[in-house]
C-alpha cells in the first residue's frame, strides 16, 4: 500500500479489525512507533489471541516456545 503525503500509512490500515483465531503476519510499519513489536519478529506468522484496547495479542512460536506479542493493528497483515 502507498503511504500518504506525510509518510503515514492509510487510515484503513490503522483502523483494521481482526478476529480471535485469525492468522496474521507481523510486518513492522516504521512510520508508526506506537505498539511496535521487536524487529526480530518481522515476518513471523501467528494467531490473534485477543484484543487489548487498540492493540492485539498475537500468539507466535519462537523456536520451541509459544510467545505472546502485543502489536498495534498497523503492524499486522492478514494471511490468506
Amino acid at each position: 500500500m502507498r503511504k500518504t503525503v506525510r509518510g503515514m500509512p492509510p487510515t484503513n490500515r490503522i483502523l483494521k479489525e481482526f478476529k480471535e483465531g485469525e492468522q496474521v503476519q507481523i510486518v513492522i510499519e516504521p512510520a508508526v512507533h506506537e505498539g511496535m513489536p521487536h524487529p526480530r519478529f518481522q515476518g513471523v506468522k501467528g494467531r490473534v489471541a485477543e484484543k487489548r484496547g487498540r492493540s492485539y495479542l498475537v500468539k507466535i512460536k519462537d523456536v520451541n516456545m509459544e510467545k505472546l506479542i502485543t502489536s498495534h493493528p498497523v503492524h499486522l497483515r492478514q494471511v490468506k
